[in-house]
């Protein structure tokens, strides 16, 4: 049995996978139940042993380069699948347990987020063309975990509900200051800007994100109310009276957690207080796959909320509310992928094959870590003082409804 085969026996038991080898071989891993049926195609022996040492980068980069091909008319989706309902079995295999450790040794190392390789990491995946982000994302663009009333819920007004219930925490007044830490294509921003009349400022280290985000304030007639900064989030100064960070502290790297959150507590005034929306685990602390992290998030970790509360603590910060989403992202990245699919000529003929490949492997496997793996959103309410957040939540539920008839002020034909 080759050292493959012996991967593949102890891995593939729901389901089953067929590898068509190069040299005419076939064989056949798993029960047949449980999971899809699946027929890959390896087109040279080298790709076996790369698969054997290497599985979750392995695969990645051969379906990227077109040495290992999904028959049958199968999907990316399909062969990832199989592998999110076997994952188990993966992770026993010796080899496999001592990859994880020589990445456990190094995570500090993967994500050494000092300033300048901050920004070359998130350049790296936010300066693709804007045009290639306009072909899958919804009219807001906003690129995070939308917040799904139901699951057959738009994925536009999902977002726009996303960014009500953010807005509803906040609980602004007109005439409020706000710090964004990481504004996207400025989605955000305009929401807080147009429908509650307060007055943002906002940063980024993307400066083709930061040149759409500033046109299209300027289009909405708000660019009085918000002010971009290419800056990292450890040179903002000033004061503001909330503090938002939405989809940013993945890139921020657990040894920078307590420079984050001390940021987060020197930027607000007296009696403020900060809303904190990104991805965690509910497993216990990890690593980033080795295909995420190097072509899709350099420097980019998914942290344990043990790993944040941990931080917290450390920085003095009361956690005045914690919610964690659960499928929200599942439905979001699905929407996403579909989208993707549905335009991927486009895609290949702006970006080329191999990028396209590329995301499609990208928005699959994270698609299949929301539904069967141990990530999920969570949005954190943080303070310097006990008493500065509502000590009852029915505010949220009160503040949504207040504010989802002033949204006839949001400006989406302008992105």
């Amino acid at each position: 049995m080759s050292m493959l085969a012996h991967l593949l026996s102890r891995f593939v038991k729901n389901g089953r996978l067929t590898v068509l080898h190069h040299d005419g071989g076939r064989e056949s891993f798993g029960s047949g139940t449980g999971g899809p049926d699946v027929t890959v195609k390896l087109h040279d022996a080298k790709v076996q042993r790369e698969l054997f040492f290497n599985p979750e980068l392995a695969s990645a980069e051969a379906y990227m380069d077109g040495r290992l091909t999904i028959e049958n008319g199968g999907k990316v989706l399909d062969l990832l699948t199989l592998f999110s309902v076997n994952r188990t079995g993966l992770g026993s295999h010796p080899v496999q347990q001592a990859l994880r450790k020589v990445w456990r040794a190094l995570k500090r190392r993967h994500q050494a987020n000092k300033v300048g390789q901050a920004a070359a990491n998130v350049s790296s995946h936010y300066d693709h063309p804007r045009a290639f982000y306009e072909l899958w994302l919804d009219e807001t663009m906003s690129y995070s975990c939308a917040y799904f009333e139901r699951p057959d819920v738009s994925l536009r007004d999902a977002q726009v509900a996303k960014m009500r219930h953010i807005a509803a925490k906040l609980r602004l007044e007109p005439g409020m200051t706000v710090a964004e830490i990481g504004s996207g294509w400025g989605g955000l921003a305009t929401y807080l800007a147009a429908v509650c009349d307060v007055h943002v400022t906002a940063i980024n280290v993307s400066p083709d994100q930061l040149a759409a985000s500033k046109d299209r304030v300027e289009k909405a007639g708000i660019a009085d109310r918000v002010t971009f900064f290419e800056k990292d989030y450890r040179e903002l100064t000033g004061r503001f009276d909330r503090v938002v960070s939405v989809g940013m502290m993945e890139h921020v790297g657990v040894s920078h957690f307590d420079d984050y959150f001390s940021t987060v507590k020197r930027l607000l005034n007296d009696g403020g207080y900060a809303m904190i929306h990104a991805i965690g685990r509910m497993s216990p602390p990890g690593t980033t796959a080795p295909f995420i992290r190097k072509y899709i998030f350099p420097g980019g970790y998914v942290p344990a909320l043990s790993e944040v509360f941990a931080s917290t603590e450390r920085t003095g910060l009361w956690v005045d509310d914690c919610e964690v989403l659960r499928l929200h992202y599942y439905w979001t990245i699905k929407a996403w992928r579909e989208n993707f699919e549905a335009v991927r000529d486009q895609v290949v003929a702006m970006q080329g094959e191999r990028f396209a490949r590329m995301w499609e492997f990208y928005l699959a496997a994270v698609e299949l870590g929301f539904l069967h793996g141990s990530n999920m959103v969570y949005q954190l309410l943080l303070s310097d003082t006990r008493d500065a957040v509502p000590v009852q939540r029915d505010f949220i539920t009160a503040a949504e409804a207040a504010l989802k008839p002033r949204e006839t002020r949001l400006p989406w034909s302008s992105t």
